[in-house]
């Protein structure tokens, strides 16, 4: 969860070396700037491993620090896997976008066309642009503890009253991007997992990106730690796969983040659904909300960047303005993303024109504010003089 920004963060972009990077420099810059940011925050939160990658022009560098795991004293590496929480939402709304160019789905769709126990529902009323954009009419943060498993679900959104018209606001909500990919799922015909797994993860090139982590990787998973410093790992949930269940290393999540760098280099329709996530649906305070990415106009500063991933914004509903037509980036735009477990704590933000994409993944929620501060103030560095 977003906290007061403090002086120590607030600090890190001050202390950053003031020599810009440049694309053709050698890797002792982006080193600097890297170590800078990221490294404090092991001591000032407390947290055990992290690991960084950027990628400026088509160049990835990583970066690890810490430890994997406590108790057998495990070093991270890039090839460490974290939780990456909320993040997930954006490989959900990647495989809703990749139905669509299918012809699977339709985002103007209604839920019940798919799950027949919602039709003449109130929730029917809502699309799946609606779900997938959180503005679906007030559907909450997290399921009911009532609700564990799919029965239950169906049942609680037979039964959810709106408490405004659809599209009128935005309230963050698991069950509501979970509902867009349960019923892609059934859209196309297979279970979310399997489809995300086994479809779209080798369209984009991940091959160390799991909901199910098997066997073989066990090892190369992190303990995440809890705020009494326990080790801990995602527990199971309706909809977790969905809206906060994939675990990933930085390495793959920056192939991932070139490939929206760079949505040409793909094969159609992948290509296509790449590009339907960065159409802009709503207005909302001081970003855009697309399907998963969260949208800035670039350059953006860096208290604009903290509001629009505040608290506020992640707990509360906030007024949502209809963009007609949608917005298709016409001008440097940053993308972002926080996610969070128990144990866990991840961002990823890119700007495409620029060729830059920073991944921080963690094995603890650190306050979002120190994450974004910290990449904020790598990106700016990059961007100086990136082509």
């Amino acid at each position: 969860m977003a906290r007061a920004v403090t002086p120590f963060i607030l600090a890190i972009a001050s202390c950053l070396p003031s020599t810009p990077i440049r694309a053709a420099d050698s890797p002792g810059v982006i080193t600097a700037a890297v170590e800078r940011a990221f490294r404090p925050l092991l001591k000032e939160y407390d947290v055990p491993g992290i690991a960084v990658a950027v990628t400026v022009d088509g160049r990835r560098y990583f970066f690890s620090y810490g430890v994997a795991s406590k108790e057998k004293n495990v070093p991270v590496t890039k090839d460490t896997l974290f939780e990456i929480g909320s993040v997930s939402k954006t490989f959900t709304a990647t495989l809703a976008s990749y139905a669509q160019a299918l012809g699977k789905v339709s985002l103007d769709d209604r839920p019940g066309k798919y799950m027949p126990q919602l039709r003449e529902s109130a929730l029917d009323e809502a699309s799946l642009l609606n779900l997938g954009t959180y503005t679906s009419g007030g559907l909450p943060l997290q399921f009911p503890n009532s609700v564990t498993n799919g029965a239950e679900m169906a049942t609680y959104f037979q039964q959810w009253r709106p408490s405004v018209s659809p599209g009128a606001q935005r309230q963050y909500s698991n069950p509501s991007i979970g509902l867009l990919g349960h019923v892609t799922g059934l859209a196309m015909n297979g279970g979310f997992a399997d489809l995300i797994e086994t479809d779209l993860f080798p369209k984009l090139g991940l091959g160390h990106s799991y909901i199910r982590v098997p066997e073989a990787e066990m090892a190369n998973y992190a303990w995440g730690y809890n705020k009494a410093n326990k080790p801990i790992r995602v527990s199971p949930g309706v909809f977790d796969a969905e809206a906060y269940g994939i675990k990933s290393t930085v390495t793959d999540m920056i192939r991932f983040v070139e490939a929206n760098i760079r949505p040409e280099t793909l094969d159609a329709p992948i290509r296509i659904a790449v590009e339907g996530t960065h159409i802009g649906y709503f207005r909302v305070g001081e970003m855009v909300q697309g399907l998963g990415w969260e949208q800035y106009p670039y350059p953006v500063a860096l208290d604009r960047l903290l509001a629009g991933n505040s608290l506020t914004m992640a707990m509360e509903p906030n007024a949502a303005m209809r963009l007609n037509p949608p917005q298709t980036p016409s001008a440097p735009t940053l993308f972002n993303k926080t996610g969070s477990t128990n144990g866990f704590g991840a961002y990823v933000a890119f700007v495409p024109e620029k060729k830059i994409g920073i991944v921080m993944l963690a094995n603890r929620n650190f306050p979002i504010p120190a994450r974004i501060t910290a990449a904020h103030a790598v990106l700016e560095q990059m961007a100086a003089e990136a082509p």
